[in-house]
């Protein structure tokens, strides 16, 4: 089956605001780049739908959802608001499109488990929002799109699901959905002492958790070494009958707000291995601060899942998609490398595997999945 890529306009101008770490575009970029690159058009291209709340009700508290839709329709938060769900902080700001922007997101991930019911791939770029709480806002995330694509599955008759999250930052929603949930794999590797500081080695829930918290500076080697030694073999273990992986680009080296320093060679090397595994894959996004290297990434992940050649040097319609590119800091003075518009592929970042990453993977190795 032909991989299905799920986008939507609304992302495109829509901001959380100037000063915010979300003013950059991320999925109109990438639908851009693929538009230009040849790889997107309507054959495999589906517009999300907006989820409306009675569907978000599948996991989020209705009361939240109301508290959201208000703060849209009024563009304020009452002081008491604010304290009880997370909404108008600096965090999760109020902005135009608050409500249907997010609902936009899981719409997209409740609509993928429909259409993964006999099997598929689908990238849904804008899903990944791997914070968000059950009644509360958290971590820029309104919604939490990976919960609800994972209880889409579940009523579409899927029973093992394996959670695979690389996002820099720990997936505390989606461990607060099903960490007693046997059936439900979840691993996760993320940046130690990273908010929201959660997802500590030995945090298993039931026994189906696996948490890596990673040093500062993770390479290139040291991914292989976890995809090698902890994500494919817990997977293939459970012998899962679908695969959701959060794919967050803040764990690339030129992120803004975490200290990893992979390439994006690493993140397609993931999306690359995950695919046979299992007759239903769904690839989301997730973090991702920096516009240029957000864009390359997904990009080059979508270009992975069609096996579609990466070409060594963009053709001038892609490179006039990342040279439009602006971020904040270009008014201090800085500007982009070149490579950054001229490519999608990293130089890649290897190193050593340093003794305390291969002591985890040690600890992790040894401990048993339930039965």
């Amino acid at each position: 089956m032909t991989p299905l890529f799920l986008g939507a306009e609304i992302y495109r101008g829509s901001s959380y605001g100037a000063w915010h770490p979300l003013a950059i575009p991320r999925v109109s970029t990438v639908m851009d780049l693929g538009r230009a690159l040849g790889w997107l058009g309507p054959a495999n291209y589906r517009a999300s739908p907006r989820a409306k709340p009675a569907a978000l009700a599948l996991w989020h508290d209705p009361a939240y959802l109301a508290a959201l839709e208000r703060a849209e329709a009024r563009q304020r938060v009452a002081a008491e608001e604010r304290a009880r769900f997370g909404l108008g902080t600096p965090s999760n700001p109020v902005f135009p499109e608050m409500f249907r922007r997010p609902a936009t997101g899981a719409g997209g991930a409740l609509l993928a488990g429909e259409l993964l019911r006999d099997g598929g791939v689908i990238h849904h770029p804008a899903g990944g929002t791997h914070h968000g709480q059950k009644g509360r806002a958290s971590g820029f995330c309104y919604l939490n799109d990976p919960v609800l694509a994972i209880l889409s599955l579940r009523r579409a008759g899927v029973t093992r699901i394996a959670y695979v999250d690389i996002d820099a930052h720990h997936p505390d929603g989606v461990e607060a959905a099903f960490r007693d949930d046997p059936d439900v794999l979840m691993i996760s590797v993320h940046e130690e002492r990273r908010w929201p500081f959660t997802g500590a080695l030995g945090d298993a829930g039931v026994g189906n958790v696996f948490n890596l918290p990673v040093p500062r500076g993770l390479n290139d080697t040291e991914m292989a070494a976890i995809l090698a030694r902890l994500i494919l073999p817990r997977i293939e273990a459970q012998a899962p009958e679908a695969i959701v992986l959060q794919c967050g680009a803040d764990a690339l080296e030129e992120d803004p707000l975490a200290r990893l320093s992979l390439s994006n060679n690493s993140l397609w090397s993931v999306v690359a291995a995950l695919r046979p595994v299992s007759p239903r894959y769904l690839v989301l996004g997730g973090g991702g601060y920096n516009p240029w290297s957000v864009a390359r990434a997904w990009a080059g992940g979508w270009a992975v899942l069609n096996d579609f050649d990466i070409p060594d040097i963009l053709p001038p319609e892609a490179q006039a998609v990342l040279r439009a590119l602006v971020w904040p800091r270009q008014r201090a003075g800085w500007s982009p490398p070149d490579r950054w518009a001229s490519t999608l592929r990293d130089p890649p970042r290897p190193g050593p595997v340093r003794p305390e990453i291969a002591a985890r993977l040690d600890h992790l190795s040894t401990r048993r999945a339930p039965r």
